[in-house]
């Protein structure tokens, strides 16, 4: 196994990103999907570990936000990164277009109530930030709308680490040629079919302004106690191994113990 990588994909408050000066191919020294099969495994076995401990704690919890292009990889980014993880301490959350109930209320409301419950892990695939995405490309709400978000979001995010949820965000970084290849292998392959939409061309056309988006959402809403994470996402072994280690990294800082075990244990005999 290599030793961990000290390397962090982290947006920093008030030091704003270029995505396009961000190369989604990078992937540190690793060279293909085999050099990084230990190290991954080694992260997802942190992270079993730690989930447990955050469980069993019963404390605190973790919410965690992926967002991306279409084909950016959010699906595979769950399989992969939380296979073996306990599923009774964590709940993945997709958020599609909303309801009829959902948009007769604030723009926050059905996320809030998605949060995790102490002890647990939660998955936003997709999120909150789409009210500044989708609504501003597509023109939804007007700008003088979507602009006042970012303050609501922030101060949405810092309620909830007041409430003992640590907040961590992916951006999964994908190139547009990467986009345009993920595409065609959903063509080429009868069994992806289903996952292709005439729609994602349309999307594909407005690549720029949601590109524009993302930097704007990520720069405005990269906090102390919620940051934004800009991986490359190109190779998908190494978006899996950086968001592994990234969580690992975050629970193993919130340092989940174990509650005390009831007095008397040694003395307990299990009667035949």
């Amino acid at each position: 196994m290599n030793t961990p990588s000290n390397v962090s994909y982290q947006v920093r408050p008030n030091k704003p990103i270029v995505l396009a000066k961000i190369d989604p191919n990078a992937s540190e020294n690793y060279k293909n999907k085999k050099d990084v099969e230990e190290e991954l495994e080694y992260q997802r076995q942190r992270l079993q570990t730690l989930q447990e401990r955050l469980y069993a704690e019963h404390q605190r919890s973790l919410l965690i936000v992926l967002q991306a292009m279409d084909t950016g990889g959010k699906d595979g980014t769950i399989k992969h990164v939380f296979s073996g993880v306990n599923p009774q301490g964590c709940q993945v959350w997709s958020f599609k277009t909303p309801s009829q109930e959902e948009l007769s209320h604030d723009f926050l409301w059905r996320y809030h109530h998605r949060v995790p419950q102490q002890g647990m892990i939660s998955i936003f695939n997709r999120s909150h930030y789409e009210d500044v995405l989708i609504v501003r490309v597509k023109q939804l709400v007007p700008q003088e709308v979507w602009e006042k978000r970012y303050q609501v979001i922030n101060e949405f995010e810092h309620m909830l680490t007041l409430n003992k949820i640590k907040i961590i965000k992916f951006f999964l970084h994908i190139s547009k040629d990467e986009q345009k290849r993920r595409l065609e292998s959903r063509l080429q392959n009868p069994n992806k079919h289903w996952k292709f939409s005439h729609n994602d061309l349309k999307e594909r056309l407005l690549w720029d302004d949601y590109q524009a988006a993302f930097e704007d959402a990520i720069n405005y809403c990269s906090t102390a106690h919620a940051p934004w994470y800009v991986v490359p996402a190109n190779k998908k072994w190494y978006r899996n191994l950086v968001i592994a280690r990234t969580i690992a990294d975050t629970l193993e800082s919130m340092n989940p113990q174990y509650p005390p075990a009831e007095t008397g244990l040694d003395k307990i005999v299990i009667p035949d």
